[in-house]
């Protein structure tokens, strides 16, 4: 039984090689829809963890803490007036109630859970100018007022100077740190030349004591053009009535963040006067949720890309089934000499399911390898490691073999059936 499986994979394989044309584009149309399977979940792969890698260093252990702002809802009138809500309908939808700074620094001193920094932090003004001698930025400078844990909880890290110290923050000091972008148009990237200078930001003196690394940017916001100036120094100058001030929470155990503003959670509603029965009036942000949603965005893309690869199987079925019914067609007086000198009809059956299979390997082959190689192109540019998606490359060879063996089990059936002398008579 053995020998009769041998014989019969290597007739096959001679059969392959023996149809070198007919061969080649049968396994590129398999290998096609696994190409582009195997190309864009190694893609996808990259980015995630080129994603995961960067949030890693942004400050994925950390949590933040603001008020839900308030959305004015239009009517369908023709006047357009604006439906306000009632200080009754307000009180219930506990929106649009900023976050003091009693509340904030009584959060900060209530809060002790254990592992944790907290930070407060206030928006002063944006699109401002910052300037040196005769030198000035455009307009679209951001102000933020920071105490002296702000820098490590916003993934930031100093490249020149020092950072705010305590005294400095509750006092309201007139220095400031300079984003990179800042410091790049002011000292000409000389960052150590731009310490102990006194820049005007928004037309008001204030001494450089550090310059932050550039972190990258995103379509939003422009990391390196900000100024961060002491905490209280911004509440002096650009706190109004409805300014909010923002709560940063960092975590020294990442496993333990949902625990962690959890508690943050319960310390934080009682601080806002809320009963039991009242929903929260804020909002609790972990600083890895932008990486999540594109993550799960490119999951998407993975499930699509898997329908595309199920549709251009099918195709590669069809083609394959017909090119081996055109094979028992061409063979059929070999198949009818095979059996006048005692080939059975299990003989020919396994013949032509093994050539089938392996033409539908040699397309797997060629899709899994194309696939990895172009797919690591994007690991390459995001400067990640290799990938490799074992489990898909598994059921990629899985999913070919269960394909050739479907595609080749008509003509096997056809030419186990052939008469022996009507096969030998055939022309």
């Amino acid at each position: 039984m053995a020998s009769n499986v041998k014989e019969s994979i290597a007739l096959s394989w001679a059969n392959v090689k023996s149809n070198k044309l007919r061969t080649i584009i049968t396994v590129i149309i398999m290998a096609l829809g696994i190409f582009a399977l195997i190309l864009i979940i190694t893609a996808i792969r990259a980015a995630s963890n080129s994603l995961t890698d960067s949030f890693s260093t942004m400050g994925s252990n950390t949590f933040g803490i603001r008020y839900n702002a308030r959305f004015m809802r239009f009517g369908n009138n023709r006047g357009g007036n604006v439906q306000k809500k009632t200080p009754e309908r307000q009180k219930k939808s506990n929106i649009g109630i900023p976050i003091s700074f009693t509340e904030a620094k009584e959060f900060k001193n209530r809060y002790t859970f254990p592992g944790t920094v907290t930070s407060i932090a206030l928006m002063g003004a944006s699109e401002i100018v910052a300037s040196y001698n005769n030198k000035k930025t455009n307009p679209d400078i951001n102000i933020f007022g920071a105490d002296e844990n702000y820098v490590d909880l916003n993934g930031y890290s100093v490249a020149t100077g020092r950072n705010f110290t305590p005294v400095e923050v509750n006092s309201g000091s007139s220095v400031c740190i300079l984003g990179s972008s800042v410091a790049e148009k002011l000292f000409a990237g000389n960052a150590n030349k731009a310490i102990d200078k006194v820049v005007n930001v928004d037309h008001r003196p204030y001494k450089v004591i550090a310059v932050l690394k550039d972190k990258g940017s995103s379509a939003f916001f422009n990391t390196g053009r900000v100024v961060l100036l002491p905490l209280t120094n911004v509440r002096r100058y650009y706190s109004t009535s409805r300014s909010s001030y923002s709560i940063a929470v960092k975590v020294s155990d990442i496993k333990m963040i949902d625990v962690a503003s959890g508690e943050a959670t319960a310390v934080f509603r009682p601080i806002r006067k809320l009963q039991v029965t009242d929903d929260d009036n804020f909002s609790i942000d972990k600083s890895d949720s932008i990486a999540e949603t594109v993550i799960n965005n490119l999951s998407w893309l993975e499930k699509g890309t898997i329908g595309i690869a199920f549709i251009t199987l099918i195709g590669a079925a069809i083609g394959l089934m017909n090119i081996m019914l055109v094979a028992v067609n061409e063979r059929t007086k070999e198949i009818g000499l095979l059996k006048a000198l005692g080939g059975t009809r299990q003989d020919i059956r396994r013949q032509f399911l093994f050539e089938s299979i392996l033409i539908s390997l040699m397309g797997a082959a060629a899709g899994i390898v194309a696939g990895i190689l172009v797919g690591n192109i994007v690991a390459i540019l995001l400067k990640t490691g290799f990938v490799l998606p074992w489990g898909w490359v598994l059921i990629s060879i899985i999913v070919c073999s269960l394909t050739g063996l479907v595609a080749g089990l008509y003509p096997a059936y056809k030419a186990s059936n052939l008469d022996p002398i009507v096969a030998l008579r055939y022309e």
